[in-house]
């Protein structure tokens, strides 16, 4: 599925459309150049699940945790600065893909074989016009 967006304000359209495709699916693999909207669209998601908390990237801190508005937890990841698996590991990233945590996982092709293979696959491209936005399961 392809989707576009040409600023902000499209956003929590695409967000709607991003959580209709993933139906049941709850692990969402981001990937993009840096600056591509990859935290953009994850705030307008977070948004669109009823999160109240202020979102960030977190580059720093490597996951920040959310609950949607029902109580549903919320984990973004951002895997850019682990240097190798046990990294991840050792963090203890792996035990927020459950049934019932939503994974928004920036810069997942860096250990891709680590997350669920039941996954919305998000990948940004940039043009000087617009965002393009292909999901994948």
């Amino acid at each position: 599925m392809h989707l576009l967006a040409t600023g902000e304000a499209d956003l929590p359209n695409v967000a709607r459309a991003v959580l209709e495709f993933a139906g049941d699916l709850r692990t969402f693999a981001f990937t993009g150049d840096l600056g591509a909207g990859k935290t953009a669209l994850i705030k307008a998601l977070c948004t669109e699940l009823g999160v109240e908390d202020d979102t960030s990237s977190p580059t720093f801190a490597i996951v920040n945790e959310y609950q949607c508005a029902n109580g549903t937890p919320v984990a973004h990841m951002d895997l850019y600065r682990l240097k190798d698996q046990e990294e991840m590991i050792d963090a203890g990233l792996l035990e927020y893909f459950d049934d019932r945590t939503y994974c928004f996982v920036e810069w997942s092709e860096k250990f891709s074989d680590l997350l669920p293979l039941e996954r919305v696959s998000v990948n940004i491209t940039v043009n000087e016009e617009e965002r393009r936005i292909d999901l994948s399961k």
